[in-house]
Parts: structure tokens; C-alpha cells; sequence
């Protein structure tokens, strides 16, 4: 069985929010600090003031409206999304309407949309596992018209399933050779102590029926940027782990975008608080090395030495699954290397937007 977890980061359209540079520390302390703030059931008039001033810093006075439209799949039609237009004039040759909307999200480039193909492409896995997806349409889209392609067989079933974030931050799973989905449950609706959603984006359980007739389980996640939050979300995703060791489940994958690095406390709950094994830190884990004198060292929250980029996304194997590695490793062939780390990318690879992700694929075969 090999098994795949890819943060694409979208398909064929992107969130026009998803697209910016990465934020300040100042910045990234300051949506922190509201955050905190806004969750407090009651707040005094000094708990008012600061998040009138944070709200004026991260520029909440430049209120942006909602998308006026959406474009939906590589060559889908134009549809407005989130306003009742009544009486609306539709743009044909009949109206010979001019005039221009904003649109809610931007197409991705077709090399990048290439670029997420041949990382799939050569990982070749029988279970995908993936976040960021716009729907399930654009997913058929992708899997039957470029995939096959680059001389894959595609995949035979898929499911997507919306998630609280709408900008496009669905989450899925793509089987083949005889894995077929056997269950699915998501968290969309489970709350903290303080009665808010926990999962901001969600945490998805799959059941795969293997072709040997075993099952084996599989929770896909995409945690918080916020570290307050994230560690909630690890302490219940360590206690989704516990349950289902209790009532006697042992082939379990812990997979997704955890958004920290792995000494952080935000994950000891999952990492240090449980028999999970990350598969990069089996001797048999295989990726690239960086190029030049950054392979030589062990950057602090990389994957490990030569692999210099900060860990956000994870594959973890329950013991039984761990001690059936056959191999493991990454495919960041498709990834844009920032600042000094350097390594391969595929020839189409020019410039950044025509990476395929921010983030590497993670790979595992068990026998």
C-alpha cells in the first residue's frame, strides 16, 4: 500500500486572500492577540479599546465586500456567489453588456497546475490524501484529463468534502487499485470549552477497505495558523487517536498540514503524547538534499538534516503501520525553494507561480 498526504493549495482557481506574501511577525502577533481578545465571553472597556486599535493595525477599516463572483473549475462559467440580484443583466451578444466584477479568486497558472501533476504523477500513490481542494468537480476535472497524461492510471473513486473555510479549503481523498472508501466522518460542528468551532478548517476520519478485505484508518487535517488554537486542535486529535486504539483499531494514518513544527508544545499532545511515528524520522525516509553547504547541516524544525525547510505537513503511522515500512519519503520537486535552501525542480519550474505547491508531498509504502 502506498499512501500519500499533498497540501495543493488549490487546483485550477485560488482565493485572492490565499495569495499574498507571508505576514510579519508583528502582524502574525497582532491577529494572535484579537484573536484571544474576541474569545473572551466578557471583555472590560481596555479589552475594547486594544481590539479597536488591533482592528485599525491589520486595516479592518478597509472593509472589502464580499466577492461579487466566483469562477469555478479550469473552464467553468462565471456565477455570482453571496448577493440575491434580482433582474440582473446577463453579459451576451443579445445585451451587448460592458462593464467589469471582482472576482473572488484567481486562476492558477498551467504550468503550476502541470507542476501538482508530475509530483502525484511520480509518487503514483494508491491512497491520496489531500487539503486545499476547490471541490470535488475540479478534482474529477484534474484526475481524468491530466493525469493520465503522464501515463498513470487515475484514479477510480474521489470525495471532497467542504470544510468552515469557504475560500476554496476543502479537504479529500482519491483510491485506486482496489482501496475503497468504506466510511467517512468529519468535525465541521465540534466546539471548544468556550462553545466555539474547534476545527477551522476540519478534521476528516476516513475507512478504507483494503484489497486484502483489512481496514484501515485515516484522519486528515488542516490545523490553525493561531498556536492557541492549534494545540486545541491537537489535544482532540490525540483523543480521536486514543478512541479508536481503544476499541481495538491499530492501522491508523494521522495525516494534513499541522502548521508547526515538531518540537512545538502546540503538537506534544499529538507527537509526544502518543505511540504515533512521524515517517520522517524512519531511517528509510528518501528526499532530495538540499544543493551546496545548506545539505550539510540540520536546520531547527526541518524535516531532518539536508531537508532545510520548516515542517508543516505530517504522515503518521500507529505502530503496527510503522513497523510495516517498506520506504517513505518526499517528493519537493514541485516546491519553490525560498531564500538559500535550494534543490531539484521539474525543468517546467521557471519561476515561483509556476511551482505546484507550498508544500511537499509526503509519501509511505507498507507492506
Amino acid at each position: 500500500m502506498k499512501i500519500a498526504t499533498f497540501n495543493i493549495q488549490n487546483l485550477f482557481h485560488r482565493h485572492r486572500e490565499l495569495i499574498k506574501s507571508s505576514t510579519s511577525k508583528n502582524v502574525s502577533d497582532w491577529i494572535s492577540e484579537l484573536d484571544t481578545l474576541l474569545r473572551k465571553p466578557s471583555k472590560n472597556i481596555l479589552d475594547s479599546e486594544r481590539i479597536n486599535t488591533l482592528s485599525f493595525l491589520l486595516g479592518f477599516d478597509k472593509v472589502s465586500d464580499n466577492p461579487y463572483a466566483i469562477l469555478k473549475s479550469r473552464f467553468g462559467e462565471l456565477f455570482f456567489k453571496g448577493k440575491v440580484l434580482e433582474n440582473a443583466t446577463k453579459a451576451s451578444f443579445l445585451t451587448d453588456w460592458q462593464g467589469w466584477t471582482k472576482l473572488g479568486n484567481r486562476p492558477i497558472h498551467e504550468r503550476a497546475i502541470y507542476s501538482k501533476a508530475y509530483m502525484i504523477a511520480e509518487t503514483n500513490p494508491d491512497i491520496l490524501i489531500l487539503q486545499e481542494v476547490e471541490d470535488r468537480a475540479s478534482v474529477i476535472e484534474f484526475n481524468t484529463e491530466f493525469l493520465p497524461l503522464l501515463q498513470i492510471t487515475p484514479f477510480t473513486e474521489v470525495m471532497v468534502l467542504e470544510t468552515n473555510d469557504s475560500r476554496g479549503m476543502g479537504m479529500g481523498i482519491m483510491l485506486k487499485n482496489g482501496y475503497h472508501l468504506h466510511g467517512i466522518k468529519n468535525h465541521v460542528h465540534d466546539l471548544d470549552d468556550e462553545g466555539f468551532t474547534l476545527f477551522d478548517v476540519d478534521c476528516q476520519e476516513y475507512s478504507i477497505l483494503t484489497p486484502e478485505g483489512d481496514t484501515i484508518w485515516i484522519v486528515n487535517n488542516q490545523f490553525s495558523s493561531q498556536a492557541e488554537q492549534r494545540k486545541k486542535q491537537a489535544q482532540k486529535l490525540g483523543e480521536i487517536y486514543k478512541q479508536m486504539r481503544d476499541v481495538g483499531k491499530e492501522m491508523i494514518v494521522i495525516c494534513g498540514t499541522l502548521n508547526d513544527v515538531s518540537y512545538s508544545d502546540c503538537l506534544s499532545p499529538l507527537l509526544r503524547e502518543t505511540d504515533l511515528t512521524e515517517v520522517s524520522k524512519s531511517s528509510l525516509f528518501q528526499a532530495d538534499q538540499d544543493n551546496g553547504k545548506d545539505g550539510s547541516y540540520f536546520r531547527l524544525g526541518a524535516y531532518r538534516m539536508g531537508v532545510n525547510i520548516k515542517q508543516q505537513d505530517y504522515l503518521l503511522l500507529s505502530p503496527t503501520l510503522f513497523n510495516k515500512l517498506h520506504n517513505a519519503g518526499m517528493n519537493r520537486k514541485g516546491t519553490w525553494p525560498e531564500r538559500k535552501p535550494n534543490w531539484r525542480l521539474y525543468p517546467s519550474i521557471a519561476v515561483k507561480h509556476h511551482a505546484a505547491s507550498e508544500h511537499p508531498l509526503i509519501w509511505a509504502h507498507i507492506n
